[in-house]
């Protein structure tokens, strides 16, 4: 009778473990700063299409979505935004599935004002 049950626990435990997506954890950014129309490469675990849904620039209160051009299980590399603000900025991600999450990365990118553009005189 204990046997059974310590299996069915084991069982159970088991099944809430695979039904859990893991979790996407970015851990190092190249370049560390760049301007708009740039690429960053991001790399980190659990980052593939099928956990990370869409990637964002935050200052804690404005969210920018920036355009991802390449992305595997270890890496994201992404466009910096026309519109991305310069500074200091978090990377975020929203998580796929019903339960979609955003999440804050402990990683950060510097947004390097634009060049100056020179008018004629």
């Amino acid at each position: 009778m204990r046997l059974s049950l310590i299996a069915c626990l084991l069982l159970g435990a088991g099944t809430v473990a695979l039904a859990q997506q893991a979790m996407p954890r970015m851990t190092s950014v190249d370049p560390l700063n760049g301007k708009n129309g740039d690429v960053i490469a991001v790399t980190g675990e659990n980052l593939q299409k099928d956990t990370v849904a869409k990637v964002y620039l935050t200052d804690g209160k404005n969210d920018t979505q920036v355009e991802v051009t390449e992305q595997t299980a270890t890496s994201i590399k992404f466009k910096i935004p026309v519109k991305a603000t310069p500074g200091r900025l978090t990377l975020m991600v929203l998580t796929t599935g019903k339960d979609a999450k955003y999440i804050e990365q402990p990683v950060k990118v510097t947004i390097d004002e634009p060049d100056a553009k020179t008018e004629p005189h």
